[in-house]
């Protein structure tokens, strides 16, 4: 697992599923995966997929993916596996995305605030509220 210091949101487990064949890629890609720093990995053979845990900051599954299949793994092709697959994808580069931004200062937004609290607001009417009832 990532270090103890990692933050829980940056610590991910996901599974790799391989294609049938050819046979044995998941223990074969545990060894590759787990000589990568910041990776460990559970194999699970008989069921042709790899467990993998990591931080978010350090590697994403599309990269530990890409790299299995440039060394000649192949990966489970059918339908649920990728739309599994692209989801996480999508939810990981947005959590790296979101985690590099910076926070807002609030300073600046009490000021707007401020100046908006001083604004006079929608349909502003002249007319004094003892003639309103009148007209």
């Amino acid at each position: 697992m990532p270090s103890a210091q990692t933050p829980p949101e940056r610590h991910k487990t996901h599974e790799i599923v391989f294609h049938a064949l050819p046979v044995d890629q998941a223990v074969q890609a545990a060894r590759m995966l787990g000589r990568l720093p910041g990776v460990v990995v559970q194999p699970h053979a008989a069921e042709r997929r790899v467990t993998v845990h990591y931080d978010v900051m350090e590697h994403t599954l599309v990269e530990l993916e890409s790299w299995l299949q440039s060394s000649g793994f192949h990966l489970d092709g059918s339908i649920l596996q990728k739309i599994k697959r692209a989801l996480i994808h999508y939810t990981e580069d947005v959590q790296r995305d979101n985690m590099e931004i910076p926070e807002h200062p609030i300073k600046p937004r009490e000021v707007f605030v401020k100046a908006w609290d001083h604004h006079l607001h929608g349909d502003h009417d002249d007319t004094p509220e003892e003639l309103r009832r009148y007209l």
